[in-house]
């Protein structure tokens, strides 16, 4: 006899439903669920700031931003994520309570337990969402921005000078780098011992 725990899928309606009432947020792929991990200070500080950038940015017009506890669906893969900050300006997200599907801009806030899943696997769905220009992503160990944008042949990637500005062409914004990681204090690191 197996020790081996079977998982046994779970619908999207089951998922959200489930997810109202949850104490924890988790993520849904293709019938399995994941808890969401606490995030550092340097996580929620770093995608704080970004919120309250872009926030100021698109005060006045058609587009939204959420940070952290809004769901985006996307149906490709069969999932909902919880994008760290992300903006919509789809006329069509406004009638959608639970969950997002047109972003025109996703960030992750890079930590050593999310760096692979955010540029491989998480980056993959979100490349099916035909409204996406721009996927960005933050470092919180370390002053490393990028941008990720949508060309007609692809992906380009396009780093972000430490000591300069980071531009959002979906959302004609631009900002200091600097304010990204305002309030930052990143640990240091540990020193070498005595032994």
């Amino acid at each position: 006899m197996s020790n081996l725990a079977r998982v046994y899928p779970i619908t999207a309606d089951d998922y959200l439903a489930g997810e109202i009432h949850s104490p924890i947020r988790h993520e849904y792929v293709a019938g399995e669920v994941f808890a969401m991990a606490g995030a550092t200070e340097e996580h929620a500080t770093i995608a704080g700031n970004l919120f309250a950038l872009l926030r100021n940015q698109v005060r006045g017009g058609p587009c939204r931003v959420y940070i952290a506890d809004m769901k985006l669906r996307v149906e490709a893969a069969d999932a909902f994520f919880y994008p760290d900050v992300f903006v919509t300006c789809d006329p069509r997200d406004v009638t959608e309570p639970l969950a997002k599907r047109h972003p025109a801009l996703i960030c992750e806030v890079l930590s050593e337990s999310t760096e692979a899943y955010d540029r491989g696997g998480k980056f993959a769905a979100y490349r099916s969402l035909e409204s996406l220009n721009e996927y960005l992503l933050i470092d919180s160990r370390r002053r490393a921005v990028e941008v990720f944008r949508r060309q007609p042949g692809g992906w380009l990637l396009a780093p972000v000078d430490p000591d300069g500005a980071l531009e959002l062409n979906c959302l004609g914004f631009r900002c200091a780098v600097d304010a990204l990681y305002e309030d930052v204090v990143f640990p240091s690191p540990a020193e070498p011992s005595a032994d």
